[in-house]
């Protein structure tokens, strides 16, 4: 087979020389990737960061969508950053900014707030299924925003809506209880092309309004807390994502020369770096992980910002912080990434040196067993053969209890 030697992580690898791999090739991370000291910017930001940082102290940001928003609004706003959806107003991506989670109610708010338009339906409702109603002077407070807004983030959340079948409008969430009329409101997800119509929607009316403005996406990793399709959450949640994330690559790459569109890679490095990621609930990030993403977003964006020998040194806290966590949310006594690496090692080893005394032990046991001595010595023997089997397993066990917190990171932790 013809191979070419290429370099990567610093060691020399060869691959397959037999297909044309085009002008970028860009591999995925391996085992020994993580420590490299250009991670983050070769295997997590490559293409997305931006040509130069562009937000300040004083850049107006109105963030609203799914969950990110809100983590992203806390944090800069406590960092001194100036998130206008932090202020006081009766806007509704103000005080349900992160329950605003599909493209069409995105959508919706936008034009409610530039164009006048409002639902024809009762389609907005608060946390506990309250009606927000379609009032001229919260509009203009939610215009005002949007008018002095220099920065827009949204964050994309699901791809399951419900629907007024009569109008086709899209409700920002499930229908409530008391309002669900069984001859009109309908359940689907959302289509990949009119997701991708809707976010072309959005950037026109951005671009028309506020054209000068910044926009930048990113896309929620919480899963769905339930389906209503009839098949199981965990599939169906992986459809929602792939929806989201396939129309919003598809609509980058339409824009890629505008220099003021943006993208976020949270939800891939919450998927794709961690292995601890999830609380209990399997469903919301542990503060490491946030920690690292809000750290990533200040170094490539905000201006300032922090040095990337800062944001490096919360990644490798966030790492050794996942390896502490282990399964089950179990402490593994303080241990480092490194630390793990090397006693999964050294456990292998003595699992070896283990095995191979117990063969010897068996093997002259064996031979004692075959000669005619007496119940007492061949009862020895039987002991023997089991304690050097008993040996094999205490050791693997042990071996096993030092690492089971960790063997998820050690995957990729172990060349």
């Amino acid at each position: 087979m013809n191979t070419y030697a290429y370099t990567q992580d610093g060691e020399v690898r060869r691959a397959s020389s037999t297909f044309f791999r085009g002008e970028n090739t860009n591999f995925h991370p391996s085992n020994t990737s993580f420590s490299q000291p250009d991670f983050i910017d070769s295997y997590v930001m490559k293409g997305w960061a931006p040509r130069k940082r562009f937000m300040t102290k004083a850049t107006p940001i109105v963030a609203f969508g799914s969950c990110f928003a809100k983590n992203i609004s806390n944090y800069l706003h406590t960092r001194g950053y100036n998130v206008l959806t932090k202020k006081e107003n009766r806007a509704y991506i103000t005080s349900m900014g992160d329950g605003i989670v599909n493209t069409s109610a995105i959508l919706q708010q936008f034009e409610w707030a530039w164009l006048n338009k409002a639902p024809q339906s009762d389609l907005w409702h608060g946390y506990k299924a309250e009606e927000f109603g379609y009032d001229e002077t919260v509009r203009r407070e939610t215009r005002a925003l949007f008018d002095e807004a220099e920065l827009f983030i949204i964050t994309l959340g699901l791809s399951e809506i419900w629907y007024d079948e009569v109008t086709g409008e899209v409700f920002w969430r499930a229908v409530p209880m008391d309002r669900y009329d069984a001859d009109r409101h309908r359940f689907r997800v959302a289509t990949h092309s009119e997701t991708l119509a809707n976010l072309r929607e959005i950037r026109t009316l951005i671009r028309r309004f506020r054209p000068q403005a910044d926009i930048l996406f990113s896309v929620s990793p919480i899963p769905l807390n339930a389906t209503f399709r009839p098949v199981s959450c965990l599939t169906a949640d992986a459809v929602s994502k792939a929806v989201i994330r396939s129309a919003l690559d598809e609509f980058l790459r339409e824009n890629a020369d505008d220099d003021r569109l943006h993208y976020m890679p949270s939800y891939e490095a919450v998927k794709r770096l961690f292995n601890n990621q999830w609380s209990v609930d399997r469903r919301h990030v542990y503060p490491h992980v946030l920690n690292f993403n809000m750290a990533m977003f200040e170094h490539y964006y905000c201006d300032p910002g922090i040095p990337f020998d800062q944001l490096n040194e919360v990644f490798q806290k966030a790492l050794d912080e996942d390896v502490r966590i282990g399964m089950n949310g179990q402490v593994n006594d303080g241990l480092s990434y490194a630390e793990i690496r090397q006693r999964k090692i050294e456990a292998k080893r003595a699992a070896r040196r283990a095995e191979r005394a117990a063969t010897n032990l068996g093997d002259r046991s064996a031979v004692a067993g075959s000669k005619k001595v007496g119940p007492n010595a061949r009862r020895a023997t039987r002991v023997s053969r089991l304690a050097a089997k008993a040996a094999i397993v205490l050791l693997a066990l042990q071996g096993a209890w030092e690492l089971s917190l960790d063997w998820p990171v050690l995957a990729w932790a172990i060349p």
